[in-house]
């Protein structure tokens, strides 16, 4: 884990970011927290791969395997 640069934004949506947890190799992860104090894993993807229609598929697998998970 590693602070927030200059550069990192510091809210997605509704979630407050505290720290960098790490790059991946389709973009960077943070730590966030919910307005209700919940912590979260929020994957930034990178901008080339939102445009890539098989990544989206892939992803979207991604997601619906992270929400089956409390």
């Amino acid at each position: 884990m590693e602070p927030l640069s200059a550069n990192d934004p510091r809210a997605i949506g509704e979630f407050a970011l505290r720290a960098r947890l790490g790059p991946g190799g389709m973009g960077r992860v943070y730590l966030g927290f919910s307005p209700g104090g919940r912590a979260v894993a929020i994957k930034v993807v990178h901008p080339e791969l939102a445009r890539d229609p098989e990544f989206l598929l892939r992803f979207g697998r991604e997601v619906a395997s992270a929400r089956a998970v409390s």
